[in-house]
């Protein structure tokens, strides 16, 4: 994600973050009263999970040295990023909802 900084500078890239994550908490609010919004909602919020998740493979200190490093999760950085696994998973149950809900409506 080193590319936003690059193109908008830290405050720009951070406003693009925030106003992604607004719009996917949004779209998930919109989604309980519209079936469309829903998968929208739903496909934002997998994606914003998937893409933290790879900064498992880029953050240093995720890695517990003393435990002979990776798989071995630190706490204080590791475990942080682990919580993004289960609402990925949470995510994608959405997702798998929110296509079936469309789907019969359609």
């Amino acid at each position: 994600m080193s590319w936003l900084h690059t193109a908008f500078g830290v405050r720009g890239a951070s406003a693009v973050i925030g106003t992604l994550e607004l719009a996917t908490a949004a779209a998930l609010t919109v989604g309980a009263f519209h079936r469309g919004v829903s998968v929208l909602g739903a496909v934002m919020s997998c994606a914003t999970y998937a893409i933290t998740l790879t900064f498992f493979f880029t953050t240093p200190g995720v890695a517990e040295p003393t435990a002979g490093g990776f798989p071995a999760i630190s706490a204080p950085i590791g475990q942080f990023l682990l919580k993004d696994l289960v609402l990925l998973a949470a995510s994608v149950v959405l997702l798998q909802s929110s296509l079936a809900h469309w789907k019969a409506r359609a």
